[in-house]
């Protein structure tokens, strides 16, 4: 039987990963909207080109942060660009909204778009609609998404419970996303049980912890079944991005044993992003 060609959104998925092994190292960096600038203009493209040699598979930045990067720069890593935004001046800093559209991103040529979708804001309803709106572009331009999921705002007690994630999970998978990135469950076992009700990969992000190292955390991840992760602030505010990048990659690349997960705590991942 002859193969089925290709579709553009699994060719680009396959660049996510670029050892092939459909893991992904994803490093953020578009934080400089919400938080100010991350470097100068000079270090940005010299940590850009750090993570890069480093190991990891994509980063993602904003569209305009997009044109400043030079092609050889990214060698084989994939871009992703990031459509949503919110500042910590707004009277809502949950309230994110688009900023660019997948039309956008494909002429930056960019590998996949992602979006930010805050559950329980009070604006939970237009998030939503934005979501639907660009995982249809997507669809349309062949484009893979990652969707950025998080429990966040005034009827959230507690941003990690296992049965809220898996239902915050779900809705990215409902409403089309390829990729999901969240913040991980409390325990390995809860955190196995809601990617195992997950039919697309998901990725734990690695915000700020409470003392347990980069790599612990990075383990702690995999070994829970989780197909990645995103780490953004823990790789550009460390002293050397490239050696955390480093030691990223081998966690995540690494082949797993194949034991159950325990039932160790994971950190507080407060603002993770």
């Amino acid at each position: 039987m002859p193969l089925l060609p290709l579709s553009g959104k699994s060719l680009r998925l396959t660049r996510l990963s670029r050892p092939g092994d459909g893991k992904f190292l994803i490093v953020p960096m578009d934080h400089s909207v919400a938080d100010g600038p991350i470097a100068d203009a000079t270090g940005f493209s010299r940590l850009i080109g750090d993570v890069v040699a480093a190991g990891a598979d994509a980063v993602v930045v904003h569209k305009g942060r997009a044109r400043t990067i030079e092609p050889g720069l990214l060698n084989g890593a994939a871009l992703i660009v990031h459509l949503s935004a919110s500042t910590p001046h707004a009277p809502d800093g949950d309230a994110k909204v688009l900023v660019g559209s997948v039309e956008e991103a494909v002429r930056a040529g960019a590998d996949a778009v992602s979006v930010h979708i805050n559950i329980g804001s009070d604006t939970e309803k237009r998030q939503l609609a934005d979501l639907g709106t660009i995982a249809a572009g997507c669809e349309r331009w062949g484009m893979p998404l990652l969707a950025m999921m998080y429990a966040r705002g005034p009827r959230i007690q507690d941003p990690r419970d296992p049965a809220l994630l898996a239902h915050v999970v779900s809705i990215a998978v409902d409403l089309g996303a390829d990729l999901v990135k969240t913040v991980a469950a409390g325990s390995a076992e809860d955190m196995a049980g809601i990617v195992a009700k997950t039919p697309v990969p998901v990725v734990v992000a690695g915000g700020a912890g409470d003392g347990r190292s980069l790599t612990d955390f990075a383990h702690f991840a995999m070994d829970a079944g989780c197909r990645g992760l995103a780490v953004g602030r823990r790789v550009f505010h460390s002293p050397d991005p490239g050696a955390a990048v480093r030691a990223l990659s081998a966690a995540v690349h690494a082949p797993r044993p194949q034991t159950a997960p325990n039932s160790t705590s994971l950190p507080e991942l407060a603002g993770a992003m």
